[in-house]
């Protein structure tokens, strides 16, 4: 797995990367209640502003972690926002997608990295 200053994950599956908020961000947002997710087959940019949630403490955008095709999206977050807080690293994840340049994940932190960065 693979983490971004922004608190998100990342978790390479064959072509397709996984994408996700950290267990710290999920605690720092609080019990989230909605989730608005991208189109699958989108092409976006690092950096575009894809996802919105809103908790009860804020709202908030996420942002591409990386250049890609949005391939599939968790329809069950949006459905259920709660999934995010109980299950963040697993059934809470956001989206999948195809990258453009697969290697960038090498310019990401890896687990230990992301911890020394939280800590």
């Amino acid at each position: 797995m693979r983490y971004t200053e922004e608190h998100e994950w990342l978790r390479l599956d064959g072509d397709e990367v996984t994408v996700g908020i950290t267990e710290h961000a999920a605690e720092q947002l609080g019990d989230i209640v909605f989730v608005e997710l991208p189109s699958e087959g989108v092409t976006v940019a690092k950096g575009d502003e894809i996802v919105t949630i809103e908790s009860v403490k804020a709202a908030s955008d996420i942002a591409a972690p990386l250049d890609g095709v949005i391939t599939e999206v968790n329809s069950a977050i949006v459905e259920n926002p709660g999934k995010v807080n109980e299950d963040p690293m697993e059934d809470g994840w956001f989206f999948k997608m195809t990258l453009n340049d697969p290697s960038e994940l090498d310019d990401l932190m890896d687990e230990a990295a992301y911890r020394e960065y939280i800590a």
